[in-house]
């Protein structure tokens, strides 16, 4: 139904051409726009109602004291659920430590919260099928665990601003909210977020939109195509500097696979824009000293890297 609401505004009431690039271009624009934004509300919704009940005290409750390696499998699982992002980075970092979580619990966190999230799996579910949604989410998973492992295992503790552990971070008391409630705030977070990120959908999707209309199949293939053993570090070099979120990274993805570039290679491009950022590197600088950030980067970026070659080489 969308794709056929799609061509009849692209190609009868514009009158485009189905074969050229304009109305190529302008047809998968069209198409996503309407497809994602469907997806993105219903599902911020449902698990904003899921994040209800995930709250920072609760979440510093169910990681403090956790035994090696199970601590890290729930912080990385909820990351899933949880609404933190880089964004909230330091004041999380800061409650984390203050409340005894080992150093690399609190790592996997901050690995899987922006990598893997229901954006990212509603979208890669709608796009390319729930095979490859879960193989995302899988290995994100396990990077955010391995990640967490290492640096706790180098025993980093000492790489942390000193001010982080003599900070004392107040709990509070919770008060369980009512399902009309929980509707209410899902309601509410469901626009809100809508609100900050629709230019990164839209930025994303034209991106997209040109390089399937545009962007020439030989040169995308040259850099980035199969035949080429460094194309999953390259991509992730690329995306690190970059800053977007699922939803507006997703589509580009799209668009690029359609060109011919592995899956694995754009997956690593993907997890390195939406969990190595410039901007979450800013922000985790507050709390983080320079060897410990490096570290941090380095050890993910190369996990991510594996990823890669890992998808190319089974799919």
């Amino acid at each position: 139904m969308l794709r056929t609401l799609a061509d009849y505004l692209v190609f009868t009431l514009l009158g485009l051409a189905p074969g050229s690039h304009l109305g190529g271009a302008l047809d998968f624009f069209t198409y996503d726009t309407i497809k994602i934004f469907l997806l993105l509300t219903t599902i911020i919704f449902v698990v904003a109602i899921i994040r209800s009940f995930f709250s920072p005290e609760r979440t510093r409750h169910w990681l403090s004291h956790r035994r090696e390696y199970v601590g890290n499998l729930l912080a990385a699982l909820l990351g899933i659920v949880t609404p933190f992002c880089s964004c909230s980075a330091v004041p999380l970092f800061i409650g984390f430590v203050e409340a005894g979580i080992p150093l690399g619990v609190t790592f996997s966190f901050l690995v899987s919260s922006p990598m893997v999230n229901e954006i990212a799996l509603i979208l890669l579910w709608g796009l390319f099928g729930w095979k490859i949604a879960l193989i995302y989410v899988g290995t994100g998973v396990a990077v955010a665990i391995v990640s967490g492992i290492v640096i706790g295992r180098l025993g980093m503790e000492r790489y942390v601003q000193d001010y982080v552990y003599t900070m004392k971070v107040g709990v509070g008391t919770e008060q369980t909210p009512t399902w009309r409630e929980r509707a209410s705030y899902a309601r509410g977070y469901t626009w809100d977020l809508l609100k900050k990120i629709w230019p990164y959908v839209l930025i994303g999707i034209g991106v997209g939109a040109f390089i399937h209309g545009y962007a020439p199949e030989g040169f995308l293939l040259k850099y980035a195509g199969p035949d080429n053993p460094l194309g999953v570090p390259v991509a992730v070099l690329i995306g690190v500097p970059l800053y977007s979120n699922a939803a507006g990274i997703i589509p580009v993805v799209q668009a690029l696979l359609e060109k011919g570039m592995a899956m694995g290679t754009m997956l690593a491009f993907m997890m390195a824009v939406t969990a190595l950022s410039l901007p979450e590197a800013i922000i985790l600088k507050n709390v983080l000293k320079t060897r410990l950030l490096l570290t941090f980067f380095g050890i993910v970026a190369v996990a991510i890297i594996g990823v890669g070659y890992l998808f190319n080489a089974i799919l």
